[in-house]
């Protein structure tokens, strides 16, 4: 039977690099040349390390936040660094803005290796597996930029939620929202998890919860607090970036402008994103505690697809946020499936908006992205009620996991 897995597996690597090669070649393959006529958004090759190979410095070997500002956290800015460095030491005086991402898409592609490891020693069915290995936002997203170091930890915060390692689980998340906001999302799961956990008195509840918190503040600390104390301003600007930024033409609230039905400001847009996310949020958790009591966890899927909806931004790659959580924990998978084709719908109706301002064609409008989004938007609520709803798949109760 071991055999048997394990050939099964190495049938599962290979399919996920091929579906990693695809990635890393709809990435590539107008760089020879540097981006010209727009290509970059007319085939939707754009990938966020190309610009910062000279826009942030990587180029001149620049620390971040230390030597030049970012807009990422730190642990993203860190990586952002050791990436180029390592450009400029594998290719010397041929290092440039192509080789960059091309180092940049080989670390996210160990880390889609790293998730689909993960997911297969938890238990993972077979063919939720290969949802993982032959990902459409994989093809899209793996030399996108650098969100999958906190997908990465998000995946493996959930599945340590699983195991009720929750301080473990909890620390693994505040590395994530080091690295991306949106693993924030999972803590206060984890914290309700310990809080209420059944077959113990208070004083124990209280204190696995304490220990969680501690957990979550010392990972995300760590890493954040030598850089805040060196470089305030710099640090900070990824924070004051997310808070002026007027927003997406693919989130909730830009669609809602675009289509004439509730035109916002920034300063709208950001209390009302911030109202609806809590509001839903807990609507979210007090829905699925009855069902889900005992393993809040499987609960970050909806509730990380209400903040995507109810967030100002919703930039391309937040797909990659939700899909792993949707191979782990979706009910049912023809909503993923929708769910996917909704998102290369919003990607290249995003991109082909922009080569519409280069003058170029294919061109979009800002209507195009509304119903495109809108479409994604639709299957993802039904995603958040199914969760809800409905019972998780078969491995989730499964146990042990796989040594």
């Amino acid at each position: 039977m071991r055999l048997t897995i394990d050939r099964q597996f190495r049938i599962l690597l290979i399919g996920l690099a091929v579906t990693c090669l695809l990635g890393f070649s709809f990435k590539q393959h107008c760089m020879p040349g540097g981006w010209t006529d727009s290509e970059q958004y007319i085939t939707g090759c754009y990938s966020d390390a190309v610009p910062f190979w000279t826009a942030r410095e990587v180029d001149k070997g620049r620390i971040p936040y230390l030597q030049t500002p970012i807009e990422y956290p730190v642990l993203t800015g860190a990586a952002i660094w050791i990436e180029g460095t390592a450009t400029h030491l594998l290719f010397g005086a041929r290092a440039n803005d192509a080789k960059f991402l091309g180092v940049v898409t080989a670390v996210n592609i160990a880390l889609a290796f790293l998730v689909l490891w993960m997911l297969w020693r938890a238990g993972v069915d077979r063919k939720r597996l290969w949802w993982w290995a032959a990902a459409p936002p994989l093809v899209l997203y793996v030399g996108h930029n650098w969100d999958m170091i906190a997908v990465t930890l998000a995946v493996a915060a959930l599945l340590q939620a699983r195991e009720d390692r929750l301080v473990r689980a909890a620390a693994a998340a505040g590395l994530g929202v080091a690295a991306k906001l949106f693993p924030v999302v999972i803590l206060p799961l984890i914290g309700l998890s310990a809080l209420f956990e059944r077959g113990k008195d208070w004083v124990q509840r209280l204190r696995r919860a304490a220990l969680v918190t501690l957990a979550a503040i010392a990972a995300w600390a760590a890493v954040n607090l030598p850089i805040a104390l060196l470089a305030p301003r710099n640090w900070s600007e990824f924070y004051l970036f997310s808070q002026s930024r007027s927003g997406t033409a693919a989130g909730t609230w830009d669609v809602l402008g675009n289509l004439g039905w509730l035109p916002l400001s920034i300063e709208d847009k950001n209390l009302c994103a911030t109202l609806a996310f809590a509001i839903g949020a807990v609507a979210i958790v007090a829905i699925g505690w009855r069902r889900h009591r005992d393993r809040l966890w499987l609960l970050a899927t909806p509730v990380l697809a209400w903040f995507m909806l109810t967030n100002k931004v919703y930039s391309p790659q937040f797909d990659l946020w939700l899909w792993p959580l949707l191979v782990m924990t979706a009910p049912r998978l023809l909503p993923v499936a929708l769910f996917a084709l909704a998102g290369i719908a919003a990607y290249f109706a995003e991109f082909w908006y922009f080569a519409g301002m280069d003058g170029v064609w294919p061109a979009a409008s800002t209507i195009d992205i509304a119903w495109a989004a809108a479409a994604r938007g639709a299957v993802m609520l039904w995603i958040i009620v199914d969760c809800l709803r409905r019972e998780p798949p078969e491995w989730v109760g499964r146990w042990p996991v796989r040594e």
